[in-house]
């Protein structure tokens, strides 16, 4: 590759979301947050001023679109993105490389590989010679499509995720080490037919925590450049949608053998994943709760978790805490105290807000979006906590009924932190029992529980993707067709692209 410029010119690009094909939830304008120019560049840390990499490359924000993950973008959205990012790519060329920042599980309505088309997008707007890192997340999927498309490919290796912007760093870095004049590494890219939740995999346990150790230690083999493998995303229904594994590098013996490795050793795992935590019905839930000592009792509500792509606004848990009679009386009455995290409904927050603090509500909410589990609940309660200006939620109110805390806000959002909590006038840690909207417990939540247990629970990210009913993955994929469907097993030879 000949060099363009001195100092490597690095365009930075991407659309990024995660989402379920099986929630009504649409991702539109509204959901995303546009970067463009240094307010892009300066998103990451380690191209913020000063920092070494920053100094290696000029750095060009493009435009960036990210969103909370949710239901499908509309195409319109998706289409303007990838016009004003193919447009300026041409404008404000040439470029030795481009980092292309992807989930890996966007899904556009009347598209079945969203990311390999933008990724085609890019490549036609930077021409054959300029080369192309995507940054993407292990929860994406990886067509032979996209991986043939970029020229470099890297994703996280934790979950719950606490190693992104180093994913991206690596990313980054894998680019300025071939953009130097190294040109393109070789990619030995093979798919695993298995597709599993995250809350199943899990690099915190076994034998997802190995495997990642042995992808971390691949990468660092002499004629690997770097390996990753994805889980896949279990809730949408495209082809592409089942685990990959790519390794990168200038050894096509080292790189296909060891993806083979990978490969065959996700395989033989598949039946080994369980869940992050122990997990029941909401009937085997509560009755752990009522058993138990442990204060706060974390509750993840996890088939309608948003940062899975979930709505967000089913109401059927809710529905059970609200009629439940542990939390009918507040603890000074004899009962138990909870919180719920959270349900939006915007029309109902804002009557809230209106009714203001101390005040006595009777409001329907939720199940605007997805009512298919169940339909609005009534929040029959006094008006504890009011914030108008959540930068994620918008307005938040908290309203209590008996000893159950129900946080109600405008907009989606999920409830990781401590702060989430304390901003809106709730003590979590000297609450017996916390529901919250989510899979994984992201970790400072994590460390905060006494006690944990995955809630199996219906909505458009259920734990059990069988009941979804995919019918579009083109199979079979373990577990929705069993051993048989596989003879021998799958063929894993790795093919180098």
């Amino acid at each position: 590759m000949t060099r363009i410029h001195r100092r490597p010119r690095i365009a930075i690009c991407g659309m990024a979301i995660e989402s379920s094909t099986f929630s009504p939830h649409r991702s539109g304008w509204e959901a995303f947050t546009l970067l463009r120019g240094n307010e892009l560049v300066r998103r990451y840390p380690f191209l913020r001023d000063g920092t070494a990499l920053r100094r290696e490359a000029e750095w060009v924000g493009i435009l960036r679109a990210g969103a909370l993950p949710g239901g499908a973008v509309p195409a319109d959205v998706y289409e303007t993105v990838r016009t004003e990012i193919g447009l300026a790519l041409e404008a404000q060329g040439p470029f030795d490389g481009v980092l292309l920042e992807i989930h890996g599980a966007m899904a556009v309505l009347g598209y079945t590989d969203a990311e390999a088309d933008l990724a085609r997008a890019v490549r036609a707007a930077v021409g054959p010679d300029c080369l192309v890192s995507a940054s993407m997340d292990l929860h994406g999927n990886v067509s032979r499509d996209l991986a043939a498309t970029v020229d470099l490919i890297a994703c996280h290796r934790t979950a719950p995720h606490e190693d992104e912007d180093e994913a991206r760093e690596r990313a980054a870095t894998d680019l300025l080490r071939r953009a130097d004049g190294a040109g393109r590494p070789r990619k030995a890219w093979v798919q695993v037919p298995v597709l599993l939740p995250g809350e199943r995999t899990s690099t915190r346990q076994e034998p997802a925590k190995g495997l990642y150790e042995d992808v971390a230690r691949v990468g660092t083999l002499d004629g690997v450049l770097d390996a990753s493998v994805w889980v896949g995303y279990a809730w949408a229904d495209e082809p592409r949608c089942r685990a990959a594994v790519v390794v990168m590098g200038d050894d096509d013996a080292v790189i296909s053998r060891e993806a083979e490795r990978l490969a065959r050793r996700y395989w033989d795992a598949r039946a080994e994943f369980g869940f992050v935590a122990p997990a029941g019905s909401y009937e085997e839930c509560l009755r752990a709760v009522r058993a138990s000592d442990a204060r706060p009792f974390v509750l993840s509500d996890t088939g309608d978790n948003p940062m899975a792509g979930g709505a967000g606004d089913v109401t059927w848990t809710l529905a059970r805490l609200l009629a439940e009679p542990a939390f009918a009386t507040p603890p000074a009455d004899g009962g138990r105290s909870a919180i719920y995290a959270a349900l939006p409904d915007a029309d109902a927050a804002r009557t809230v807000a209106a009714a203001g603090v101390g005040a006595t509500v009777e409001v329907a909410a939720g199940a605007r979006v997805d009512d298919g589990p169940h339909g609005p609940v009534t929040l029959r309660g006094v008006v504890e906590h009011v914030r108008a200006d959540d930068p994620l939620a918008g307005i938040v109110c908290v309203v209590a009924v008996g000893g159950l805390r129900v946080v109600l806000t405008e907009r989606r959002r999920a409830y990781h932190l401590e702060s989430d909590f304390t901003a809106i006038g709730l003590d979590p840690r000297g609450t017996d029992v916390v529901v919250v909207k989510i899979g994984n417990l992201e970790t400072e939540l994590y460390e905060m529980a006494e006690d944990w247990m995955l809630m199996l629970t219906p909505g458009g990210v259920d734990q059990d993707p069988r009941r979804l009913r995919h019918t579009g993955l083109g199979g079979p994929v373990w577990p929705f067709d069993d051993d048989a469907a596989f003879g021998d097993g799958p063929d894993l030879t790795p093919e180098l692209l």
